[in-house]
């Protein structure tokens, strides 16, 4: 116990005269090669077009846009809130039961090939990998919008 009370009293005294706090800054590594990380949330910005061009996706977007709620830009760029407000249609007709989270999962694009069997040509499995039987369906499905 004395000796826990005496190397206390001794980081105490010795922060107080910055002894050890300076002995530290002495030895880190520079400050690059630690980046600074904040508290605040990191929300993903990920775009997966599945294959569309832009001009296909901003198609994608406008009927997003009348349809589904969708609020961001027409930009062909088929982001977090172009998913969600798919997920919102793939959620009431295709079967889609996961997150309006705005990510483009195995969930949303088991939903999505619903969708494109429906009346776009797909036909392959309904397995959540967006293949490129999914990508060409897609391709018609934004052509038709």
């Amino acid at each position: 116990m004395l000796t826990r009370t005496l190397v206390a009293a001794t980081t105490v005294t010795a922060l107080a005269a910055g002894g050890i706090a300076a002995a530290g800054t002495s030895f880190a590594a520079p400050a690059a090669a630690h980046p600074s990380v904040s508290g605040a949330a990191v929300t993903p910005q990920a775009v997966d077009n599945l294959g569309l061009s832009a001009a296909q996706a901003k198609k994608v977007q406008r009927w997003l846009k009348t349809y589904w709620h969708y609020t961001g830009s027409i930009d062909g760029k088929l982001g977090p809130n172009s998913w969600k407000a798919f997920q919102r249609c793939l959620k009431k007709y295709w079967h889609y039961t996961g997150p309006i989270d705005g990510v483009a999962g195995k969930g949303t694009i088991k939903a999505l090939q619903r969708l494109l069997k429906s009346g776009y040509g797909y036909r392959g499995a309904v397995d959540g990998i967006a293949g490129s039987g999914t990508k060409a369906a897609f391709k018609r499905f934004a052509d038709a919008h």
